[in-house]
């Protein structure tokens, strides 16, 4: 979606690798203002190296800053040994007064050239992205430029390619909540859209209610079983007069199952081997 100059030549078995951030804190010092996405491409024969991708994201074009890209890029290449770096800068706003490239050097020559991807979400068409089976696309539909008539076409169109495009139901439920921040409908909206797009509108609030139910149910499935720990623990403690810390890694890694039928044996066990036999 950002950067289809460079995504083009990644086959479908390269491995994505997210760089682990708190590494490059350490390494770049106090200042560090973290990356949103520094991610590593793996080609799996090894005929290709690694290509380091550093993607920024930037809200208010003013904060942005070349020279601190710049900065990142040449770190993260020291730091993970590799020229092959691809930064890509996404704007949410844009100005058209960015900076686009980086030139060092004098009047006589050039020492350092640096540039980028420039990705302006509002400069591209939404409608251009309608059927796009690329899911960021989708998502990022109310990021781009429309009319105001389209407002219900471009919610409509983003929750379809969310509902088709992401298997994982826990995400969409996720995605769903980044649709609805920025495609900002009003109570108003939010009825006509129900009315005009009946079946997303009902199969997301299914999809919603659902993934909540079963949050309610993992979570008193947790509160029980945490409270039947905390009633062995106490137990243990009144009978043997002791809670050594080998019975408390014991309970923590412990199943439910585990649990209860320690909970049934407390009493009539002699010792606490016997109890954890």
């Amino acid at each position: 979606m950002f950067s289809p100059q460079e995504s083009e030549a990644i086959v479908c078995g390269a491995r994505i690798v997210p760089l682990r951030q708190e590494q490059l804190k350490e390494r770049l010092g106090s200042r560090f203002r973290e990356l949103d996405v520094p991610l590593l491409a793996e080609w799996p024969d090894g005929r290709r190296e690694a290509l380091l991708f550093v993607l920024e994201e930037e809200s208010d074009p003013r904060r942005f800053s070349i020279h601190r890209l710049a900065h990142y890029c040449l770190d993260l290449a020291e730091l993970c040994k590799t020229n092959r770096v691809v930064p890509v800068v996404i704007f949410l706003n844009a100005n058209g007064k960015e900076p686009r490239q980086l030139l060092l050097g004098s009047e006589h020559y050039e020492y350092l050239g640096f540039n980028y991807i420039r990705c302006a979400l509002q400069e591209l068409k939404a409608e251009d992205y309608w059927d796009s089976d690329n899911l960021i696309a989708r998502l990022c539909l109310s990021l781009m430029s429309w009319q105001q008539d389209q407002k219900l076409e471009v919610y409509a169109r983003a929750v379809q390619g969310l509902s088709t495009l992401e298997p994982d139901p826990e995400k969409q439920l996720k995605y769903l909540d980044f649709i609805d921040i920025y495609a900002a409908l009003d109570d108003n909206e939010m009825e006509l859209y129900q009315q005009k797009y009946p079946q997303e509108s009902t199969t997301m609030a299914t999809l919603s209610e659902r993934l909540r139910a079963e949050g309610m149910e993992k979570g008193m499935q947790q509160g029980m079983q945490q409270g039947e720990a905390a009633a062995l623990r106490k137990l243990i403690a009144l009978k043997f007069e002791a809670l050594p810390n080998w019975v408390e890694e014991t309970i923590q890694n412990a199943s439910p199952a585990d649990i209860e039928g320690w909970l049934e044996r407390v009493l009539t066990a002699d010792s606490l081997e016997k109890l954890f036999e």
